[in-house]
């Protein structure tokens, strides 16, 4: 059991550094059993904090101190303070060199941070807080500092030697080693720090900027894995063309550099120059990738580039500001991605992630705003709320300003703060000031935690022609925020006629109408808008685009639903339609379910399916979407409490019903495009391939031997891995246990060299619904290509058993919660990071019934009382039990 309780750290505590550091000069020497760190640096006294000379407190961690000496005098023992976490010392002067050498042991760091072993590379990850496990420093995003790096190492072993910005120098070092020195000319924090030593292929190309300049691109992989980064390099030269053209950001380095990684927390980091990557987002061939890997790593190349701006060129003052650089850069990046596919699917993508989990943990013990207010592990907080949900908030702005707006906003914000750590406040400042607004209200989405609810009414006066729309606004408490005031809610939204046409828009006041869509600002507890001069009742299409992160309610009828999805000219609306749709009916039968009564499916569902299967004008992607059953992880966050049982048995039923209704209909789709073609990842093969194999998964569950056959075929002969693994997983699912087992087995002796792939193998058994899914995954961690030590493995079996597998994980033994606690307290030892991200499932226990909650809350309370439990872990699972 934890002894004593990790410090709380606030934001309303946070002070500027009492000393800065402006050249930070590093010396690596790399060795099998250990790594010596020599470092130089010139550090001052921050006039702003005072003329006297207060003693100066470094960060580490895990260190083993060799040497120290202050303007090259050597210290005592006597002369500085060491323990666990810290080094302090007592300056006599306010300039001066400080040189400190560490002793650290990479082979043995399994929790991944700092500098560690990656099979035989060396490696680093320094955000949030690394970089103090590798030497002594003031580890904070506000201390920005100009890095140069020397790397020593074996030139057999590590012939490649890479740190950031630009190499200087080289040469040939005793012993058959060699060095190489870097130099970064762009001041930095610590956590932006990267290197890498190892036997690496290089695959080169180059970009032209903007403004004449040749940029040198390279990414570096291990020699097996040259052929699959074509689709990567072609993804970094379109971020950084769209970077310019939409943003005006060009880059300022002469090498940009990606270094795949197959032991990696997290999917990427932006370290300036240097990016270092899960190796799972850079990897993309047809033969080992899914069309969802593709995308995967087109979004997250150019994520991590576009932070060389929002993020490197301008950083955070402190973590609470988190999501100033990623809510920014996720926004940028989903823009990338819909500009590069369709922007409508894209959006819909993102919404349908976003209210499944980012909505839960809303509405969950760690719920906490998009600028937290405290945490005691700043690792815990890299959440959806701060990068998903301050990408919406900063999408909003984006709303609010207009594009042009926008764009003038962010270019004030570069220019005013390039070079400097910066807030939240700084960048809606820039807002401000750029479209001469007053934010004040709309900060409170950086500020107040939870979901708001948009409740709306409608009234329409024949007699006069207005029509009224009453919106009332709330947010429920969550932890340490009990009242919440009202928030500037932007509502994109058009009125529609009996065709299903748009209405011309006259707000009451109005001297003409404005168009036929607007966007309206909801900023009080309850408002009114009404609308003037219509010659017919209208039907709203509210909350287009999800112009808000908001939950909204409207008194539509089912009639009107189907209207809205079978004619609302807004694309992502017209799904919408759809998905409230299949969620009002499947609420329905879960209440008949749980009365014991037989499950009648709505026929109306048909109608809507049907109709859209047999639209010529709907991308095929959009179809799939559509006729895409809304999630149980959804339908489990909408309940008050959730039923597992009951809304898995009425979604497979529903899923069954509309197989078999619509057989004919799916087949002849089916058969229209499972036409063989060559494999392109191009927007347009990507839709096809998706509503291929969407309608497959549904046309197994009429179990027709010559659907079947047509599977196993698919599986056999695809010419592409998203065709393979999706007749797989029809396959997996379907019972059919001869053809499942010869697939499966096939799979692996296929792909057993290919880590990434056999990542894929794993998931699709682990979240496999069909009974004994804890059973298959307890088999699927002996197998040798399963270690705890690899994040990427340990996502792919525990992360989709428990997140993805919600029937099995909850089954009523609570036997699938004493598995997820007992992989947490072993990774609590090994990678705390990993343990606390796998805490998730277990902080929903508040959702289901009083049995289930119990045995929950009894796992969180054995995590509780182990021994040496890390501060990652203490956070959640203490937060979870408050």
């Amino acid at each position: 059991m934890r002894t004593e309780q990790p410090k709380t750290i606030y934001l309303k505590d946070y002070r500027q550094p009492d000393y800065w550091i402006d050249e930070t000069h590093l010396t690596f020497e790399l060795f099998e059993d250990h790594a010596l760190v020599h470092s130089r640096l010139s550090v001052r006294r921050n006039s702003e904090q005072g003329a006297s000379l207060p003693a100066l407190v470094l960060d580490g961690q895990h260190l083993q101190l060799v040497s120290v000496a202050l303007d090259d005098r050597p210290l005592a023992a006597a002369d500085y303070q060491l323990d666990a976490e810290h080094l302090t010392l007592h300056p006599a002067s306010a300039e001066f060199e400080l040189a400190i050498t560490t002793r650290i042991e990479p082979q043995n760091n399994t929790a991944l941070e700092g500098l560690y072993k990656s099979g035989g590379m060396f490696c680093t990850q320094c955000e949030a807080e690394g970089f103090r496990k590798i030497t002594y420093y003031l580890d904070r995003p506000d201390v920005m500092s100009r890095f140069t790096t020397t790397v020593i190492a074996d030139r057999g072993d590590y012939p490649v030697l890479l740190s950031n910005g630009n190499p200087v120098a080289s040469g040939e070092h005793e012993g058959g080693r060699h060095w190489v020195t870097w130099e970064d000319p762009f001041p930095k924090p610590a956590y932006l720090f990267a290197l890498v030593a190892g036997d690496l292929v290089l695959i080169q190309d180059s970009f032209v900027t903007m403004s004449g300049r040749e940029i040198d691109l390279r990414i570096y992989v291990e020699p097996e894995n040259r052929e699959q980064c074509g689709h990567a390099m072609d993804s970094l030269k379109r971020s950084m063309r769209w970077d310019e053209e939409v943003y005006g950001r060009e880059y300022d380095l002469d090498i940009f550099m990606i270094v795949a990684v197959n032991d990696f927390n997290m999917g990427a980091m932006e370290n300036k120059g240097l990016n270092i990557f899960n190796s799972s987002c850079v990897l993309a061939h047809p033969d080992t990738a899914t069309d969802m890997a593709f995308q995967r790593v087109e979004s997250v190349v150019a994520h991590e580039y576009f932070h060389n701006w929002s993020g490197n060129r301008v950083t955070c003052r402190d973590w609470f500001q988190l999501s100033l650089k990623e809510g920014f850069t996720v926004l940028r990046d989903s823009q990338f991605s819909a500009d590069m596919n369709s922007a409508t699917v894209k959006r819909i993508e993102d919404v349908t992630s976003l209210r499944a989990n980012q909505f839960a943990e809303d509405a969950g013990p760690m719920a906490h705003p998009v600028r937290p207010d405290s945490f005691i592990e700043i690792s815990n907080f890299y959440t959806l709320t701060v990068y998903e949900k301050g990408s919406e908030v900063v999408g909003m702005l984006h709303t609010l300003c207009g594009p042009d707006g926008f764009r003038r906003g962010t270019d004030l914000y570069f220019e005013r703060h390039d070079g400097q750590a910066v807030t939240c406040d700084d960048f809606v400042k820039a807002m401000e000031d750029a479209n001469d607004l007053d934010l004040t209200q709309f900060k409170r989405w950086y500020s107040q935690a939870g979901t708001p609810r948009l409740d709306i009414d409608g009234h329409w006066d024949a007699s006069s022609g207005e029509f009224r729309l009453l919106c009332r606004q709330s947010c429920p408490p969550t932890p340490g925020q009990s009242e919440k005031l009202p928030f500037v809610i932007p509502l994109r939204m058009a009125l529609l006629d009996s065709q299903g046409q748009e209405m011309p828009l006259q707000l009451a006041g109005e001297a003409q109408a404005c168009g036929k869509e607007t966007v309206l600002a909801v900023t009080e507890a309850e408002q009114v808008f009404v609308f003037s001069g219509l010659t017919e009742e209208p039907l709203p299409s509210l909350l287009r685009g999800f112009s808000a992160p908001v939950k909204m309610s409207y008194p539509y009828s089912r009639d009107d639903r189907v209207f809205l999805a079978k004619h609302d000219p807004d694309g992502f609306n017209r799904w919408e339609a759809a998905q409230a749709l299949a969620v009002e009916v499947m609420q329905g039968l879960v209440a008949m379910a749980q009365a014991g009564r037989p499950l009648m499916l709505d026929q109306r569902m048909v109608d809507v399916y049907r109709s859209v299967l047999s639209d010529p004008e709907l991308d095929p992607a959009m179809v799939a979407e559509i006729i895409r059953l809304p999630s149980e992880a959804y339908l489990v966050e909408l309940a008050e409490q959730a039923d597992i049982d009951a809304i898995h048995k009425v979604r497979e039923a529903m899923r069954h019903e509309l197989a078999l209704a619509l057989q004919d209909d799916m087949l002849a789709v089916w058969q229209r495009l499972a036409v063989p073609q060559p494999y392109s990842p191009d927007a347009a093969s990507v839709a096809r391939r998706s509503l291929k194999n969407t309608l497959l998964g549904y046309l197994m569950l009429t179990r027709s031997e010559e659907v079947v056959a047509a599977c196993v075929r698919q599986f056999i002969e695809a010419n592409n891995m998203t065709d393979r693994q999706a007749a797989l997983i029809a396959l997996v699912n379907s019972g059919f246990e001869q053809q499942k087992q010869a697939a499966l087995t096939e799979f692996a002796a296929q792909w057993q060299n290919y880590p990434l792939v056999m990542d894929q193998w794993f998931s699709v058994q682990a979240a496999c619904s069909l009974p004994g899914g804890l059973e298959r995954v307890q088999a699927l961690m002996q197998h040798p290509a399963f270690t705890l030590r690899n994040p990427n493995k340990v996502r792919a079996v525990i992360g989709a058993f428990a997140n993805q597998n919600l029937v099995n994980f909850h089954r009523l033994d609570g036997a699938g919660y004493v598995f997820l606690a007992d992989q947490i307290i072993t990774l609590n030892r090994l990678n705390p990071q990993i343990a606390a991200r796998l805490m998730t499932p277990l902080t929903r226990w508040r959702k289901y019934d009083p049995v289930r909650q119990g045995l929950m809350q009894a796992q969180l309370q054995r995590i509780r009382s182990t021994e040496d439990l890390s501060a990652d872990v203490y956070e959640v699972v203490s937060k979870s039990l408050a």
